[in-house]
């Protein structure tokens, strides 16, 4: 006699999918992986796959969403922003974040390789729709900062993507690149040593500010 099995809801069986379908893109790509196998892997019909998310993209971009979990993210990186903190301490802490998030669950990671590397249109939604918002916030800060005289006057969308191009590079190299199985780095020690070496060089020197404060003087 058949053990009866338990019915999933629809939300259920929606994030059944989505976990299965994970795995597969996370470790196969967008190109390598199909619904049929997705289907298989999560024990269903293909055609649910089709009734809950539409497609191959729109179930490739709910994982995206759901990982993002952008609602939370974006408050989180405008707190640290607009706190009171000292510029070491916000950009740590900024730094922190994206790397601890990053570690603890690189499945995102993975699937946006993936696809940037297979020219997948996705990708350049995610940096529309996620990214670009990022560099702009933190642009807007260094901007605020160079205004205030703390900063030398750069580029400031240039200045954002080396900051966190200093970190992300950091985790590519010890999660996708196996770094870690050589070398081990505590995330604080890491975070404040990428804050430091990028204020040194943004860090405004006595003579930029008096040519600040002496151009603010003449408007």
């Amino acid at each position: 006699m058949k053990t009866p099995t338990t019915r999933l809801t629809s939300t259920d069986r929606r994030q059944q999918i989505l976990d299965q379908a994970t795995k597969l893109f996370a470790r196969r790509g967008y190109e390598g992986t199909t619904t049929r196998q997705i289907a298989r892997q999560a024990g269903i019909n293909e055609a649910l796959i089709f009734r809950h998310f539409g497609d191959k993209d729109g179930l490739y971009w709910a994982i995206i969403e759901q990982k993002c979990q952008m609602g939370a993210r974006r408050a989180k990186l405008m707190q640290t922003l607009d706190s009171r903190s000292d510029d070491r301490t916000i950009l740590a802490t900024l730094a922190e974040t994206v790397l601890r998030r990053n570690f603890e669950d690189s499945s995102l990671a993975r699937l946006l390789l993936f696809s940037a590397l297979e020219n997948h249109r996705l990708s350049r939604r995610f940096f529309r729709v996620y990214v670009a918002q990022n560099y702009d916030s933190i642009a807007a800060y260094i901007r605020r900062r160079v205004r205030q005289g703390k900063f030398r006057g750069v580029d400031a969308q240039l200045a954002a993507r080396g900051f966190l191009g200093m970190v992300v590079y950091h985790f590519w190299i010890q999660e996708i690149f196996g770094g870690k199985r050589f070398q081990k780095f505590d995330l604080k020690k890491v975070s404040n040593t990428l804050a430091d070496i990028w204020l040194r060089g943004m860090r405004s020197s006595p003579s930029e500010r008096s040519r600040q404060e002496a151009r603010k003087s003449l408007k």
